[in-house]
């Protein structure tokens, strides 16, 4: 059994918000993981924070959806002044573009073999 925690958020039943990030990187690496792992942190301490998923491709692709409560949730989260600077630091130095996107989602569903045979 992996102690490794999912990759996979963990979000309550639907109606909820996705912000999707998606992003190429510029190469430059100087306090990226810090301040990636700072904003982990620090998203997780908001108020309507639900959770996140990430990848990135070897190419410096990366798409990053965090999920919200609302929409009131994710307006006050791009307010708070260390995800400012982390914004600002992003745009100067680490991502040559990025898009982001913030939908509704009213409904979510999936599939997990290793739950679908637990017990068997």
């Amino acid at each position: 059994m992996s102690s490794q925690p999912s990759p996979f958020a963990e979000t309550p039943e639907p109606p909820y918000f996705v912000v999707t990030f998606s992003s190429q990187r510029t190469g430059e690496e100087s306090g990226y993981l810090e301040m990636g792992g700072a904003m982990v942190e620090l998203a997780q301490q908001q108020p309507g924070y639900l959770g996140f998923e990430s990848a990135r491709t070897a190419s410096g692709f990366g798409i990053i959806n965090s999920y919200w409560k609302d929409e009131a949730s994710i307006l006050a989260w791009k307010a708070v002044v260390d995800h400012v600077e982390a914004q600002r630091r992003g745009r100067s130095d680490w991502y040559s573009r990025y898009e982001i996107r913030v939908a509704l989602v009213q409904r979510a569903y999936g599939f997990d073999k290793t739950a679908a045979t637990k017990g068997d």
